[in-house]
């Protein structure tokens, strides 16, 4: 199993974006320079845990190690957390959603 952390990055992106922040905002908020978000939103340089955690907590996100047998209860929640109506549980990714789009 390959471990992609394309999926991690394009979520920093999306939840950047969602928030109306520049680059160089997400960079004042977690303490890494604009470039260097901007190389690890381009994919130039790896996403070291350390700044993995620093951009998503300055995004109100949070990075969880939980067993895999909890993961479909914590999807259900966050599905009822964000409205019955959505399916929309994108930001609860798991090494499953990779295998399984391959």
């Amino acid at each position: 199993m390959t471990l992609s952390l394309h999926t991690y990055i394009e979520e920093i992106r999306k939840a950047r974006l969602e928030k109306g922040w520049s680059q160089k905002e997400l960079s004042k908020r977690s303490g890494l320079t604009q470039s260097h978000v901007s190389r690890i939103e381009h994919g130039a340089i790896d996403l070291r845990l350390s700044n993995l955690l620093e951009l998503s907590r300055a995004l109100d996100l949070e990075v969880f190690l939980v067993p895999r047998s909890t993961v479909p209860a914590i999807k259900s929640l966050l599905q009822q957390l964000m409205g019955k109506n959505t399916t929309d549980t994108s930001r609860a990714y798991t090494l499953d959603d990779e295998e399984n789009a391959e």
